[in-house]
């Protein structure tokens, strides 16, 4: 097997790849050229390595037993031929997204990175000192090849190419573990209907499933709203309140665009990950959490860590699995069953009397489709059939009816105002003034049209209303309390 640090990808074999709940994955064995390592899925891979010491220089892979012991006692997993460790000196627990080390009353003591311990999580990079003997802690994403599915769905999501069929294959096998998931891909690609689908097959599906949108809410809001708050912990508090991770107990919470959440917040997601409990802003009492979290970015963590921007031991204890979403570029053999499934389900395309305004799309039409590049995934795709409905005749959607509807679109964007960049600041800042700027534009006039109305404004966005509000509230287009947030009109 090939190390990362030799720049190679591997596939496992033809041994197995555990999830969480222990279950096993199959995976072929195959060395993979440079050129197909972008559709694979990765999982973390943890490994203990002796580095010091009188034992034996060995690499014992974790996670493939529920518990570990290390000592000098032949009957352990791991054995230190070391005078100065005791016969059970430690053991390691695999639990829901890391690995927890408990000292079994050695006689010399358990240290990690020279502090004394009793009990603790593993982080990557962690040296554990047994007696003489050093213990490295690794971590690292492998990236392996599902078996493709032979089903051409999962969920809401639809795909006939390998790329889609590989994802949804692992999804098949993870959905009803408790492995923690997070999804990249571009913006559009649909990271959130693959959380979805991960829960509506797990055995969690009939508990609750809560949508946090890291980048929708003002930072100095974002922890209330993650852990709740009690009463007159800060100003507007004016009863206690649950976060999102309360209210997702017993079942499965998505935070998407985890990639913007602050530095000083990712320590607190950290801990409460690690303890399996949260405190409310204000409290000093824990509150017991069982949560299966499943997170979702269009950056890429890695860089994101190597970067700084991102803390390395949260991304692992996120990164259990890694599913890394095409975009619709890449699978452009998937258009038709795609066109198919939104003109079966969206309801621009219904009437009244639940008939379909377009029943048909021509092969013309689906040859135009397939030739665009599609900058905006899936959700553009959904948006220029929206703008198609309108212009097809007797239930056909023709390909002079998309040649049309492409032109116009061209024509609209030609008569766009070019946005201001402030080109001396750094690709990201600028880029996230242009995004800011348009939102706040955006925003204001959606309140405006809607009379104030956040529910019928977000109801024209399409976009969830506590969503939109906490948006307003980021960009100081309303004012408010997070208690008043039942009222729709505001004033």
């Amino acid at each position: 097997m090939y190390w990362p640090d030799q720049g190679a990808i591997t596939r496992i074999a033809p041994t197995r790849i555990m999830t969480e709940n222990y279950k096993e994955l199959d995976t072929k064995t195959e060395l993979l050229p440079p050129e197909e390592t972008r559709d694979l899925i990765s999982l973390r891979k943890c490994v203990l390595a002796v580095t010091e010491g009188p034992a034996a220089k060995i690499r014992f892979e974790l996670g493939k037993k529920k518990i570990i012991r290390i000592g000098k006692k032949n009957n352990n997993d791991i054995v230190i031929n070391d005078k100065t460790v005791s016969r059970n000196h430690v053991e390691i627990e695999t639990t829901s997204d890391s690995f927890l080390l408990r000292d079994l009353n050695s006689t010399n003591g358990t240290l990690i990175n020279d502090t004394r311990v009793k009990e603790a999580f593993l982080s990557p990079g962690d040296v554990i000192s047994i007696g003489n003997t050093k213990i490295v802690y690794q971590a690292f994403d492998e990236k392996v090849q599902m078996e493709p599915s032979k089903n051409t769905f999962f969920g809401e999501l639809v795909g006939k190419g390998k790329k889609m069929r590989q994802i949804f294959g692992v999804l098949e096998r993870i959905s009803p573990t408790l492995a923690t998931v997070i999804i990249e891909g571009e913006t559009g690609t649909g990271k959130e209907l693959v959380a979805r689908a991960i829960h509506a097959n797990s055995l969690r599906k009939e508990k609750p499933f809560v949508v946090f949108d890291c980048s929708a809410i003002a930072p100095n809001l974002i922890e209330s709203e993650l852990f709740g708050h009690v009463k007159g912990s800060f100003t507007g508090a004016v009863k206690d309140r649950r976060g999102a991770f309360e209210e997702a107990n017993t079942g499965t919470i998505f935070l998407d665009e985890i990639g913007e959440l602050t530095l000083d917040l990712q320590p607190k997601l950290l801990r409460a990950l690690e303890q399996r409990e949260i405190k409310r802003v204000g409290s000093t009492q824990a509150v017991q959490l069982d949560v299966r979290v499943i997170c979702a970015t269009n950056r890429n963590l890695k860089k994101e860590v190597e970067a700084g921007r991102f803390r390395e031991d949260l991304y692992y204890r996120l990164s259990v699995v890694k599913i890394q979403l095409p975009g619709l570029k890449e699978r452009l053999e998937d258009i038709p069953l795609i066109v198919e499934k939104i003109l079966a389900n969206a309801r621009f395309n219904k009437k009244p009397d639940g008939t379909f305004f377009v029943t048909r799309v021509e092969d013309d039409a689906l040859k135009i489709l397939s030739r665009y590049q599609w900058p905006g995934n899936v959700r553009e795709l959904n948006n220029v059939l929206e703008r198609a409905i309108s212009f097809a005749e007797n239930g056909v959607l023709s390909g002079q009816n998309m040649q049309f509807v492409f032109s116009e679109a061209h024509h609209d964007d030609e008569q766009t105002v070019k946005t201001e960049v402030d080109t001396s600041l750094p690709f990201k800042e600028a880029k996230q003034k242009v995004v800011e700027s348009f939102e706040k534009d955006y925003l204001a006039d959606l309140l405006q049209r809607n009379n104030n109305n956040v529910s019928r404004a977000a109801r024209e966005a399409k976009i969830d209303r506590k969503h939109l509000r906490n948006l307003l509230i980021k960009y100081e287009i309303i004012e408010g309390s997070l208690e008043d947030e039942e009222e729709d009109v505001i004033s």
